[in-house]
């Protein structure tokens, strides 16, 4: 890929940051710099040739070299590249003629040196790194303040360092596990399965591009709630581990906006937070062969899910809010579902209805705004589990429940046979805020029944 975007002809020159006392240690992490470089000779033009390079990933140092004819010793700029590993060395004292860095938060800019007459296209780079990087160059153009600098001899570049960086890694054994090295910084996609682990390593949260992580077949029992730092990850695997929770930290972290595929198979869920649904960006979710009791009960948020698989649970029932689902394929089979019957309800209703109820479903009905800055916290968290009656009004915590079957096909497209049957219905919460409601959805069962 040509740096045509930071060519010096096509950039103005920005002041460098000056360099401080204060700045001098973390020159100890800049004296080397990995990035993708393309040097551009800018005398070719004028023999009528053109630079027909593209940029290399490559290693970038600044540091001291003897020069054989002088024997004395300089400061250089040394480029290795997988093809050159010894590398070109340039010397910097007094040899710079300008820095271009309109685009150096983008990891990009450009050093043009006076001799050889060249153009260093620097790319894809950290951003922090590159600028403490150019910093440190132009100490050693003006030959100021190098004594400060910990430079040392140049030496030739690893093999690794000027590698492709690496996007995938999978580990499939406790012997191949990384003990004493880290993971690579650039990593997109981690599996680390059969490993035995009891926890999550905090090396991989250090990981920010990373988008798949696959921790599946180990033995971790609880999640760090530092995973939701990840915030490229699109891609949660967990299956058969021993995880007995899903942390409300996590629902409410960046997750929220990056989560789209989530396999918590095979462990020892019983439940999932009520923010739980707050993952509005999921569109797979496996919950096989856990303990289940009960789904999410605002469920129906999650307007993107379209692959749900909760076979093998413990569910009696769904969650009156499951209508509202969209879904491509579902798979519910094995649960000890109920018979549903209309008559075999529970009544938890008081006459008259209480102030707060009846102020709590107006606040619903209404959509008035609330939060913790305007009323007690316990009460936001009321008015978020609210039930939702036939008549489309709000009850809170006086209703009256029972359970309807409901055709699965009505909210996915494929669905898989909920026992051995052949049967596509289950049982289905149902809620309702008066007698009235109640009694006219009786009348509504008694006349199809008929």
């Amino acid at each position: 890929m040509r740096c045509s975007t930071v060519r010096p002809h096509r950039l103005p020159l920005l002041r460098l940051p000056q360099c401080t006392a204060s700045h001098r240690n973390c020159f100890r992490l800049t004296m080397k710099l990995q990035c993708e470089v393309e040097v551009i000779n800018r005398m070719l033009p004028t023999f009528g040739m053109r630079n027909r390079g593209k940029a290399a990933r490559a290693v970038l140092s600044i540091g001291r070299h003897l020069d054989k004819t002088s024997k004395i010793q300089n400061i250089y700029l040394m480029i290795c590249t997988l093809k050159d590993k010894a590398g070109c060395k340039y010397k910097l004292k007094e040899n710079i003629e300008q820095f271009f860095t309109r685009f150096v938060e983008e990891g990009k800019a450009t050093v043009r040196l006076k001799e050889p007459a060249i153009d260093v296209c620097l790319s894809k780079a950290d951003a922090n790194n590159l600028k403490n990087f150019l910093s440190a160059a132009r100490l050693a153009h003006r030959g100021s303040e190098v004594d400060a600098l910990p430079l040392t001899a140049l030496a030739p570049a690893r093999t690794r360092d000027v590698e492709k960086p690496k996007s995938k890694m999978s580990i499939t054994s406790k012997k191949d596990y990384p003990l004493t090295s880290c993971f690579p910084y650039s990593l997109e996609q981690l599996q680390v399965s059969y490993c035995r682990l009891s926890r999550v390593d905090m090396r991989m949260l250090t990981l920010k591009k990373l988008r798949k992580l696959d921790l599946s077949n180990n033995h971790i029992k609880k999640l760090p709630a530092t995973i939701g730092d990840l915030c490229c990850l699109a891609e949660l695997v967990l299956h058969n581990n021993h995880l007995e929770a899903f942390s409300t930290a996590l629902c409410q972290s960046t997750l929220q906006h990056s989560l789209q595929y989530l396999d918590l198979g095979q462990n020892k869920l019983r439940a999932l937070p009520i923010q739980f649904c707050q993952l509005r960006e999921l569109v797979h979710l496996k919950l096989d062969d856990n303990e289940m009791l009960c789904l999410p009960f605002k469920i129906g948020q999650l307007s993107k899910l379209r692959f749900l698989s909760a076979a093998r649970n413990q569910l009696p029932y769904l969650p009156a809010d499951f209508r509202r689902l969209s879904l491509e394929n579902l798979d519910l089979f094995g649960n000890p579902f109920k018979h549903p019957n209309p008559l075999d309800h529970t009544i938890q209703l008081k006459f008259p209805l209480t102030l707060l109820e009846m102020a709590s479903r107006a606040a619903v009905n209404y959509r008035i705004p609330y939060g913790p800055q305007l009323i007690p916290a316990h009460l936001c968290q009321d008015l978020e589990v609210s039930k939702t009656c036939s008549c489309e009004k709000a009850c809170l915590n006086f209703y009256i429940q029972t359970t309807v079957s409901m055709n699965l096909h009505h909210v996915s497209h494929t669905v898989v046979l909920v026992d051995n049957m052949g049967g596509t219905e289950a049982p289905v919460l149902c809620y309702f805020c008066s007698l009235t409601c109640y009694s006219e959805f009786l009348d509504k069962c008694l006349q199809r029944g008929r």
